[in-house]
């Protein structure tokens, strides 16, 4: 079996920028609602597709806030989007999927935690993180966790991690601090870019495994010098980043594999819902 864990929140902003207006009885905006709905509905008539889970960041902070202030907010988020997170929740469950809503935590940790756990479940063939986002790539094992661009029909194993980014997966939070993620507010170190980071890393792996001097390093990259002395002074800030950017496993999901079986709508539910 495979087990399709589906980032809601993604699936949320994609639908209401790339779908029309569209209005309920009271005027309320639901256009990314209902084409979350549509999306998910398409997914789940796929025939390998039985087990799945949709996470979504209930609300947008969570407890990298507190580590740095730079860290995203909801600040800034379309008030006719922001007002659709909990109806479209609500929307998933009537579906009859597994909903993981994502307070303390956020939605990519909540991928990571099931991912994490059911890889490693009897009977599980593969698991499939339906979402492009490159924090997840960090989530990648051979080929047996897979990262899926749905709107592009592009799987991303571990040889296609390595070949995008330049590293193997374990090392993709590191790629993130030096790289830095402009989606998630925090800068990386000056100087460094995709390449760097990536001809570095894939000889260290990590942070810490870097030389301080750049004369120790044995990897040919241009501007070594200039890399070497930005991430000595930038290497607390490196390690913040780091940490910022590597999802979490522990978060407490309380379901088990058979529960993420998917048996059908809430029939009662869903048509209430669409009244």
């Amino acid at each position: 079996m495979q087990v399709h864990l589906v980032d809601g929140t993604f699936e949320l902003f994609r639908a209401f920028y790339g779908n029309p207006s569209r209005r309920d009885a009271h005027g309320d905006e639901v256009n990314a609602a209902h084409g979350l709905v549509r999306s998910l509905l398409a997914l789940l008539g796929e025939r390998d597709v039985t087990h799945v889970a949709i996470a979504f960041d209930h609300v947008i902070e969570s407890f990298r806030n507190e580590l740095y202030p730079g860290y995203k907010t909801g600040e800034g988020i379309d008030p006719k989007l922001h007002s659709q997170f909990g109806l479209a929740e609500e929307a998933c469950r009537a579906l009859g999927v597994v909903v993981w809503p994502m307070i303390e935590f956020e939605c990519d940790d909540a991928l990571a935690a099931g991912a994490a756990r059911f890889a490693g479940a009897s009977g599980v063939e593969r698991v499939v993180i339906c979402s492009p986002d490159k924090d997840l790539a960090q989530c990648v094992i051979g080929e047996h966790v897979v990262c899926l661009d749905r709107l592009r029909r592009k799987t991303l194993d571990e040889q296609g991690v390595v070949t995008k980014f330049g590293v193997r997966p374990k090392s993709m939070p590191d790629w993130l601090a030096l790289v830095g993620d402009s989606a998630d507010g925090y800068p990386g170190i000056a100087r460094w870019g995709e390449k760097s980071a990536g001809a570095v890393l894939a000889r260290y792996e990590h942070l810490e495994a870097i030389p301080a001097s750049v004369t120790d390093w044995d990897v040919e990259v241009r501007g070594a010098a200039a890399l070497a002395a930005a991430f000595a002074a930038q290497r607390d800030e490196a390690f913040l980043y780091r940490r910022l950017a590597t999802l979490r496993t522990d978060v407490p999901l309380v379901e088990s594999l058979a529960d993420l079986r998917w048996r059908g709508p809430d029939e009662r539910a869903l048509a209430a819902l669409a009244d």
